[in-house]
């Protein structure tokens, strides 16, 4: 079990996610929370998974040459990504408005890249899971906009939340990837480290 592997490690999750550290918690891996503050700056040349993984690894070189060999340190990042842009976290109500338009009726991408580094290596992996929205009306979205003022996640949504349960109509891929972590990838890429 990867549980009793760990037991030789020190995991440390550098993310304030509250979603993220749940998940960690429901896989029974202990980890020590640490957050160091990371300027989230890419080039647009970037797209796609690209963008994730460009922002996993830079979360983690903010902790260069700190980690003792038997830590673990995972950083990850989730971008929305819809018609070839992409749409991160919305700064204010309208922003939030204007994302949910644009998703509403339509495709779009959720990818998380999730980057394990020790003191002598790194590993970056990522997955890619399609959502469909319905076509979401005005009332709806200024509803959920006004009850979950939802300006930490990308894409301005959580599927977990309201809008979630009524308007997704569906799904191809980790649903647990959409909500912020691809649990069955991170579980199976420790498992391989440490084995």
């Amino acid at each position: 079990m990867l549980h009793d592997k760990l037991k030789a490690y020190h995991i440390i999750l550098a993310s304030g996610s509250p979603r993220r550290q749940q998940f960690f918690k429901e896989l029974q891996i202990n980890c020590e929370i640490r957050l160091k503050p990371v300027e989230e700056v890419y080039s647009e040349a970037l797209q796609g998974s690209e963008i994730s993984d460009f922002l996993a690894q830079l979360k983690a070189s903010a902790f260069a040459n700190e980690l003792n060999p038997q830590e673990i340190l995972i950083t990850s990042d989730t971008v929305v990504w819809h018609k070839n842009k992409s749409l991160a976290k919305a700064a204010d109500a309208n922003e939030a408005y204007q994302m949910l338009c644009t998703l509403s009726g339509d495709w779009h991408e959720v990818i998380t890249s999730v980057c394990f580094t020790t003191s002598k290596t790194q590993k970056i992996v990522n997955h890619s899971t399609k959502v469909k929205f319905k076509k979401l009306s005005d009332d709806e979205i200024w509803f959920y906009i006004n009850t979950y003022k939802p300006y930490d996640k990308a894409g301005a949504y959580g599927i977990q939340e309201w809008i979630g349960l009524i308007g997704i109509e569906e799904i191809k891929g980790s649903y647990t990837n959409v909500v912020g972590l691809p649990t069955q990838l991170v579980y199976k890429t420790l498992s391989d480290m440490v084995s």
